[in-house]
């Protein structure tokens, strides 16, 4: 199995390339380097493994939720590459990426969604020990976050950007709390084999970010509202 994936949803970028069994990886700090540095890496990484992007058997990428400009550079990059290589796309929620990264039964997901928000989701481990979602993901204020019931692991920049509203609150129903876990592009690569052994790929054109929500920035006073500056 050949997987190329991209994850550029937060500031810390990444592109990993599985195949045969082994892992790939580079990373990319710094929001404003990724669009070029996402496409050196991927070169070096198919230099790397002396593979050209026909000879995949997927390209997925960070779908989000999670920085706009950043769901939309690896969503470009993905249907690029698999349209001119005529490969299909797997659109891996960046959330279940991070849940994956932790090892328990129940992680309780939620990063930082700037604009006063956070992007949040439950996910249990299936049979397969992949972590699938057991609510929507949701945006919306810290103090609104509603935790599922039952005792959790958290993730997620969530936590460390809203401490008071999210770790403390819930304190006492988490087992552990990894607030400075980012979804990584590893993730994104490990998820995708199974959309691939599922005959479960998009078609490149109809790859599409996970927005969850549709406004970039708010007004000042949306933002005055929120407890934010001016």
């Amino acid at each position: 199995m050949k997987v190329l994936a991209i994850e550029t949803a937060c500031e810390q970028g990444s592109v990993a390339l599985l195949y045969e069994g082994e892992l790939l990886s580079r990373r990319i700090e710094g929001a404003k380097n990724h669009s070029a540095a996402v496409l050196r890496d991927i070169r070096e990484l198919l230099g790397e493994a002396g593979l050209v992007p026909a000879q995949l058997d997927a390209v997925a990428f960070g779908a989000g939720p999670g920085a706009f400009t950043g769901l939309r550079l690896a969503c470009g990059v993905a249907q690029g590459l698999a349209l001119g290589a005529g490969l299909g796309v797997a659109a891996i929620c960046s959330l279940q990426a991070l849940a994956l990264q932790i090892e328990a039964a129940r992680v309780f997901v939620a990063t930082d969604a700037r604009m006063g928000e956070v992007y949040h989701a439950a996910f249990v481990r299936d049979a397969e020990n992949e972590p699938q979602a057991v609510t929507g993901i949701r945006c919306c204020a810290p103090g609104e976050v509603v935790l599922p019931p039952g005792r959790w692991n958290a993730a997620g920049s969530a936590f460390a950007a809203w401490p008071e509203a999210l770790r403390q609150r819930f304190d006492d129903r988490l087992d552990t709390c990894l607030p400075l876990l980012l979804p990584d592009a590893a993730e994104v690569a490990r998820l995708a084999v199974r959309r691939v052994e599922q005959g479960a790929l998009l078609a490149p054109e109809h790859a599409a970010p996970l927005y969850v929500r549709d406004k970039v920035a708010l007004t000042t006073a949306e933002r005055l509202a929120r407890g934010g500056r001016a």
